[in-house]
């Protein structure tokens, strides 16, 4: 079986992009340590996006820094595809990790597959079946192109088995949000200094985040969201994701927008502050959903699918833009104290922290198997 040195002597290239890319293979590189060729594509390029988060994970300066950032998700894959493939032909690693559905990922993918390299998929299988979205399209070609599928539940598995994914390249490993948050979620004596700097009590406010396009891109249901949010009963805290902020400006949704806590898109860390004190979370974010189940805290998703139907009935509720938003979350608060209490003995279904390692596990044993 290869060992972490061996590994060294080759290299993984680990290919991410984004935010939670960073989140969720933060614990992988570090498990790699020299082994580990760190590749930002600069899908994220500002700095609350990217920087800050490499360095609250204590991850080193990228080997490779592209900057793709900007421009429409086929520029974006092309550019990237085409950048990685070149970098690839002059130093082929010994595989590539990629890690769940953005523009990174498929180009990640397609560059390795281009180049005859061993392609790991981190957080494979998860499906919300919805041609419209285009992050399926990411997540279903990355699993298809894949030698090894690593996938956070038996509901992932599931999935690739029924596209005719072979199961010696599945490996269910649990989710490695679980460990990143483990990592960085503050004590309570320092969450209690976060909600004190925005003027918060415990279980007495919202935090919402909204990014996705089928939200923010249309002015009618951004004008919903926030109208809903609005009208909440207790403060609803909004870290503005640059996208939404210049969406808001565009719509002119300024006075609709300042009914709210608005603040700086937030490093991990503070975010956890909040989110683990907070009386429920609203977001159009694939990685709320998961971290809300970690946290106990109940979570309105409001998109048109999810490819997280794990949470659902139990942490999460699926909703439109609109007065389900209002209609959910009032309930919601009227019953909080009961509600917590029954999410604190929910068992959560991304597993025990230990998903980085298992990953480990299963792209040494491919490395062994392809000599």
């Amino acid at each position: 079986m290869a060992h972490v040195e061996d590994l060294a002597r080759r290299s993984v290239a680990v290919v991410l992009g984004t935010r939670p890319e960073i989140v969720k293979l933060a614990e992988i590189v570090r498990l790699l340590g020299p082994a580990a060729r760190l590749v930002h594509t600069g899908q994220h390029y500002a700095h609350e996006l990217a920087r800050l988060f490499l360095d609250e994970f204590d991850l080193p300066e990228p080997d490779v820094q592209l900057t793709v950032g900007g421009t429409s998700r086929g520029q974006q894959i092309a550019e990237a595809t085409g950048r990685l493939d070149a970098h690839f032909a002059a130093e082929p690693p010994a595989a590539v990790v990629v890690q769940g559905d953005t523009n990174t990922v498929l180009a990640g993918a397609l560059a390795a597959n281009a180049r005859g390299i061993a392609l790991v998929h981190v957080e494979a299988g998860l499906r919300s079946f919805d041609r419209a979205m285009p992050e399926e399209h990411n997540r279903v070609l990355t699993d298809h192109l894949a030698d090894l599928c690593l996938a956070p539940t038996e509901v992932n598995r599931a999935n690739l088995l029924a596209e005719g994914i072979a199961d010696e390249r599945i490996a269910v490993t649990g989710n490695t949000v679980v460990e990143a948050l483990q990592r960085l979620l503050p004590p309570a004596a320092e969450r209690q200094l976060e909600l004190a700097s925005f003027g918060l009590q415990a279980a007495g406010f919202v935090l919402a985040t909204f990014h996705r396009p089928e939200n923010v891109d249309r002015p009618d249901h951004l004008a919903a969201i926030l109208g809903e949010l609005g009208a909440l009963p207790v403060p609803v805290v909004l870290p503005l994701h640059p996208r939404t902020a210049a969406r808001v400006r565009a719509f002119g949704l300024e006075d609709v927008l300042a009914k709210l806590v608005v603040t700086e898109p937030l490093g991990y860390r503070r975010f956890l502050a909040l989110a683990a004190e907070c009386a429920a979370l609203v977001s159009d974010s694939g990685g709320v959903q998961e971290e809300a189940s970690v946290l106990k805290r109940p979570v309105l998703v409001v998109r048109n699918s999810t490819e997280r139907p794990e949470v659902l009935g139990t942490f999460a509720e699926l909703v439109r833009p609109g007065p389900d938003m209002g209609r959910v979350a009032g309930g919601w608060l009227a019953q909080l104290d009961r509600l917590h209490l029954r999410l604190a003995e929910e068992p959560g279904p991304y597993g025990d922290g230990t998903a980085s390692a298992r990953s480990m596990a299963a792209l040494r044993q491919l490395l062994a198997r392809s000599g």
